[in-house]
């Protein structure tokens, strides 16, 4: 199935030099998880700050258990510091 996986800020660095901005389409297998891709691409789990799937929050708990299903669009953002 074809998901996008998209990183953010310094995330980015993460991504394989090949990419197209900060967007993969991957193919993945079914019951492919969140935390799988986020260990597939060595995202430290501290810095998967807001991880949203098709624009929606999805919890450091349930993130193991969050099954990504064809078309989805998962989006993870590090901590942003501002003032």
């Amino acid at each position: 199935m074809k998901i996008a996986f998209k990183l953010f800020a310094s995330l980015t660095d993460y991504l394989p030099p090949e990419r197209k901005g900060n967007r993969l389409e991957l193919d993945v297998e079914e019951g492919t998880t969140v935390s799988d891709l986020v260990h597939r691409y060595r995202v430290p789990e501290k810095s998967a700050h807001l991880v949203l799937v098709n624009g929606v929050f999805v919890p450091p708990a349930e993130r193991v258990r969050r099954r990504l299903a064809d078309g989805d669009e998962l989006a993870i953002w590090p901590p942003i510091a501002g003032g």
